[in-house]
């Protein structure tokens, strides 16, 4: 078995025991123009600023099996940005603990190890009473749409998510790290992706709103 599929195994061991909490309530709105995140400066960035464009919002971490996806994002950024895609990154550090180190570290490693050019933000949570507001609308918008089980690491994934609760998959929340909504022009959720999803399947879905 792969080294990068055994770490992401063991750091699902370590995360289906952890009970999740309460999160915080969000003003109803029907589109991500009415949120503001935080750039890797701490300065705010209204997401009113990318009205217009279609948007990748994806939860990253750095030591993660599911790191090299970082590669393929930014090929995706550079085939369409100029058809007015953006990708926003949000590095998270609440799965197997995956992202550690500060933001400058983070980014200097997504730089030089992937050459990643589009925006990468401040550290969040994406789960729990921490999590940031966009994330709780996002899953409210576009709950948990299950692993692809075909896929090796998917299955093993499913299977010891269910082992500690077979219901899981009816919880809204972030499952793992390279998580990605989709977001149409209108600012409106198109699809949510499981990190496990064929990225030629998310292409597909974002040609069909450039």
């Amino acid at each position: 078995m792969k080294k990068t599929t055994l770490i992401i195994i063991a750091a699902a061991m370590m995360m289906v025991g952890c009970k999740q909490k309460t999160e915080p309530v969000v003003a109803d709105t029907d589109n991500i123009y009415q949120f503001s995140v935080l750039d890797g400066n701490l300065d705010t960035v209204s997401l009113g600023d990318y009205q217009g464009k279609v948007l990748l919002v994806v939860n990253t971490a750095t030591q993660c099996g599911f790191t090299p996806q970082y590669e393929e994002l930014q090929q995706l950024y550079e085939k369409y940005h100029g058809r007015g895609f953006e990708v926003l990154d949000f590095p998270c550090n609440q799965f197997g603990e995956q992202a550690p180190g500060s933001y400058d570290e983070i980014h200097a490693f997504c730089t030089g190890t992937y050459y990643i050019t589009f925006p990468q933000m401040a550290k969040i949570e994406v789960n729990g009473d921490s999590a940031l507001a966009l994330y709780v609308w996002l899953k409210e918008q576009a709950p948990f749409g299950g692993f692809d089980t075909t896929d090796r690491i998917g299955a093993y994934l499913d299977k010891m998510f269910r082992a500690e609760d077979s219901l899981y998959d009816q919880n809204p929340d972030i499952k793992w790290n390279f998580t990605k909504f989709l977001i149409g022009r209108d600012g409106k959720v198109v699809k949510r992706f499981e990190p496990t999803a064929k990225m030629g399947e998310m292409e597909a879905a974002l040609l069909s709103v450039l």
